[in-house]
């Protein structure tokens, strides 16, 4: 009987830290409205919002799954969900340099910025937004994604986000 309540205690414990939601919030628990058409529009979709979002994100798994690894470690150094690092990797896929970000370093670089965006009592979502447009560009809750790339950057990578949670990241 112990030993059967030690190893449900173990499954909770690897359960529990291989789902991780970071020290920065719980991306399932924002809310979203999903990329715009003018996001969506030049990856060939006639339709905008999350069934976009996650369009697109779906598309993106093949070759983010080539950096799982490399990314849930980096997430794990830096206590930040790696379905937030993955969906902005996606969101971001076409407008890194061409040279190689696909190494841990970077990761870990990129995951510093976002985590100084998130200041004080700013939120994770506000954080995203502020990763993009800058801290100052942040505005109210409502209007965060003004001055983002096409108005909807953190509501397109929180959707693609739990898409990717979804998904084993």
């Amino acid at each position: 009987m112990l030993l059967t309540l030690m190893i449900l205690g173990l499954a909770a414990l690897i359960d529990e830290f291989g789902s991780q939601t970071g020290c920065y919030g719980n991306v399932n628990n924002i809310d979203t409205t999903g990329a715009s058409c003018a996001t969506t529009s030049p990856e060939g979709l006639s339709y905008c919002g999350i069934a976009a979002s996650e369009k697109i994100a779906e598309r993106d798994l093949y070759n983010t799954n080539k950096y799982k690894t490399i990314i849930k470690s980096a997430c794990a150094k830096k206590c930040v969900d790696p379905a937030v690092i993955t969906a902005i990797i996606s969101r971001e896929r076409y407008h890194t340099v061409v040279e190689a970000w696909d190494s841990e370093e970077h990761v870990l670089q990129g995951t510093g910025v976002l985590i100084s965006m998130i200041q004080g009592d700013q939120q994770l979502k506000g954080g995203i937004s502020a990763y993009n447009a800058g801290l100052g560009n942040v505005q109210t809750y409502p209007n965060m994604d003004v001055s983002t790339t096409h108005n909807d950057y953190a509501n397109d990578v929180v959707a693609r986000a739990k898409y990717y949670k979804r998904n084993g990241y």
